[in-house]
């Protein structure tokens, strides 16, 4: 089965959070899910990795990279966003 960029960043998420990525849904803050700092970090470098992006993101200034955190599906939209962006 072919894997999307919405299941992919979910999974990251999960991981991070040690969820089943069944529990993560789009509506869900990094806070639901129980992410510090470090956590969001560590889920930031997988999608770098995964996607063969480059996320702006401060861990000093978090709101302040452009880099939607506020939802995973604001995550999504802005992963989605950074892959097209290299096309």
């Amino acid at each position: 089965m072919a894997r999307t960029v919405d299941g992919e960043v979910i999974a990251i998420l999960a991981r991070q959070a040690v969820l089943d990525p069944r529990e993560v849904t789009p509506e869900m803050t990094p806070g639901d899910l129980g992410l510090d700092s470090l956590g969001l970090a560590e889920a930031i470098f997988a999608f770098e990795e995964t996607f063969d992006i480059t996320v702006p993101f401060n861990a000093n200034r978090p709101g302040e990279g452009g880099f939607d955190l506020s939802s995973v599906g604001a995550i999504i939209t802005a992963v989605k966003g950074l892959i097209a962006g290299k096309a």
